[in-house]
């Protein structure tokens, strides 16, 4: 089943999930800030990534600039997040198999069969 990492406040995320519920996609809908990721589940995200951690955190967020970490060490990119789930970037659709960044939102779409 998919998974949508979803931000209810962000308009690309709410076109995310608009796309995938308009295309009857049966999905878990989670809002990480709610229910944020852990460090293991963040890192299994990141391996069905195409790009892996590029292009997830969120860089122009304070939260990210405060900690001054370099956004290609997948270490330092993951305690990020975990800390500050707000960096994260969104949407995220994940399959289970593979997972897309929903930038633009029609990408979710790539894991629908």
């Amino acid at each position: 089943m998919l998974t949508l990492l979803h931000n209810p406040r962000c308009s690309k995320s709410r076109q995310a999930l608009a796309l995938l519920e308009e295309a009857g996609i049966k999905m878990e809908v989670r809002r990480y800030l709610d229910d944020p990721l852990d460090e293991s589940e963040l890192r299994q995200l990141i391996a069905r990534l195409p790009d892996g951690i590029q292009g997830l955190v969120r860089t122009g967020e304070s939260e990210w600039k405060a900690l001054g970490a370099d956004p290609s060490d997948i270490d330092a990119v993951v305690q990020a997040i975990v800390a500050h789930p707000r960096i994260l970037e969104r949407p995220v659709a994940d399959s289970g198999e593979r997972a897309v960044i929903g930038r633009p939102p029609e990408r979710v779409l790539e894991l629908v069969d």
